[in-house]
């Protein structure tokens, strides 16, 4: 089943997950359209990662309902969840590269072992890749330790579109980079978005990238989605919680538990 103008790519309706007795999502509602880019903030321990992984099926939720394409995934066999997988693209927080392997078999990794192309086709795709991120074709056949964090990083952004997916996860896309290579992977995320049509589903706590990638913004705070808003009206959301998050200031309702 596809989507119409009207149907929401991702829905997720109710959705609960807890780890023993403690709630990390408790009662997510949320509709993602073709196209859209969603940012999803929120401090450390608010259940962002939880949430990606649970629309990925890595984390099985509780209860409640996750629909892609007008499909409910929650309670698919692995076959169907397969192929629905096949649909995303992922961009992993630490980049999770492998060591061993040179740029260009990173990238194809999934086209040769997930879609069977073959290697000469694949390093093909992945060069091509490589430059839609502003990576040269001499790079291709070095190793993820002979580049910068920032290189890495593109590595891991060519890795996730590679495979041409309708739908792209970004998992804190700007954690460990420099101010101005930060705004370069935000550019390139933009890019390759509106380039290719990619729906966006993004987690950070970086309110730079976010009003940046971000069409839509939805704050998560204790499990539940607190407000949800078009990226330019984050700023002015008249939500305190959403406030003082987004100003990054020390006073206010949310309160850092520290230990002395």
């Amino acid at each position: 089943m596809s989507t119409t103008k009207t149907t929401p790519i991702i829905r997720l309706k109710d959705l609960r997950k807890s780890f023993g007795n403690k709630e990390v999502l408790t009662g997510i509602d949320l509709d993602i359209y073709r196209g859209e880019s969603v940012v999803v903030i929120g401090g450390s321990g608010s259940g962002k990662s939880v949430l990606i992984k649970s629309i990925l099926g890595i984390i099985q939720a509780n209860t409640g309902i996750i629909e892609v394409d007008g499909e409910n995934v929650s309670c698919m066999s692995t076959s169907k969840r397969d192929l629905v997988n096949r649909k995303f693209g992922m961009l992993f927080q630490g980049g999770a590269l492998f060591d061993s392997l040179p740029v260009w078999e990173n990238v194809a990794f999934g086209l040769i072992h997930g879609r069977r192309m073959n290697r000469t086709d694949a390093r093909k795709r992945a060069i091509e890749t490589l430059g839609k991120v502003g990576l040269a074709p001499e790079l291709s056949d070095l190793f993820p330790s002979e580049l910068s964090g920032g290189m890495q990083k593109r590595v891991g952004l060519a890795r996730a579109i590679a495979d041409e997916p309708e739908i792209v996860f970004f998992d804190e896309p700007t954690t460990g980079l420099d101010p101005i290579m930060a705004d370069v992977i935000n550019d390139l995320i933009v890019s390759c978005v509106k380039q290719q049509g990619i729906t966006a589903l993004s987690i950070t706590h970086d309110m730079r990238s976010a009003k940046k990638i971000g069409d839509k913004i939805a704050m998560l705070y204790e499990g539940r989605l607190i407000w949800v808003g078009n990226s330019d009206e984050v700023g002015q959301a008249g939500n305190p919680y959403v406030d003082q998050f987004v100003h990054g200031r020390a006073d206010g309702p949310i309160k850092m538990q520290l230990r002395c």
